[in-house]
């Protein structure tokens, strides 16, 4: 057994390969702050590589006229492995769910590293780009399409001096959401005083799943949504 072999140069290549490449994706991640970063995606990549060139490499000694292998099956045991690992950056809070787009850039970056051991490295490159393009540059310009949310307001209905609206606005924040107050009433004549505000939110999540989190704040006494063209007919 020797240290280096005859493939050992083309192996340590398209693991140089993976890593950077895979760095790309991680990097990504890791601007954006999210739970599975720049480690992640790396270990993930060369790891997919790594298993991909074993399976390719690793038992060249051992065929022979009586010994058959098939290269595929750890590869796809390295696609059924990676699914554990993804759902692990997946929770739900308040029937909200989370990290799904950091899962897919996992089983995405496992594939590229995959396709970096196959020595397939214009496929690597390619979904690489594709996928860069398609969590950078794309998203931007999706979120100009107009939606049911972008003529929706929530009024709030909630008890005043209690700070209610401070944990209403983290709890939007924590979501993916902002907020702009458009006009708040103070209803003098109820006991105790209450608030009647209007907020205008935006964000990717659908604008119904943050109105169950608002109601279910301590202090708020009720939360709907209303068309903006109503409230400026209530002026």
């Amino acid at each position: 057994m020797h240290f280096f072999s005859d493939t050992s140069l083309t192996e340590l290549y398209l693991l140089l390969v993976a890593f950077g490449l895979c760095s790309l994706i991680g990097i990504e991640r890791q601007i954006r702050q999210k739970s599975a970063g720049f480690k992640t995606h790396v270990l993930v990549g060369i790891g997919a590589a790594a298993f991909t060139l074993i399976s390719s490499f690793g038992f060249n000694t051992v065929v022979g006229q009586d010994v058959n292998l098939d290269p595929s099956r750890i590869s796809a045991q390295i696609v059924s492995g990676i699914g554990f690992l993804g759902a692990g950056v997946i929770f739900m809070r308040k029937d909200i769910v989370r990290g799904l787009t950091t899962a897919a850039t996992i089983w995405v970056t496992a594939a590229v590293g995959m396709a970096c051991g196959a020595g397939m490295l214009s496929l690597a490159i390619f979904l690489t780009c594709l996928h860069l393009v398609g969590l950078v540059v794309l998203p931007p310009l999706i979120s100009r399409i107009p939606t049911a949310d972008r003529n929706q307001v929530l009024r709030v209905d909630y008890v005043d001096g209690q700070g209610i609206l401070r944990l209403i606005l983290q709890n939007a924040t924590t979501l993916g959401f902002t907020a702009s107050i458009l006009s708040s009433r103070r209803q003098s004549s109820a006991v105790p005083a209450n608030v009647l505000m209007d907020i205008k939110f935006r964000g990717r999540p659908p604008l119904r799943d943050l109105v169950p989190t608002i109601a279910e704040t301590q202090g708020v006494r009720a939360v709907w949504l209303r068309d903006e063209e109503d409230d400026n007919n209530d002026e």
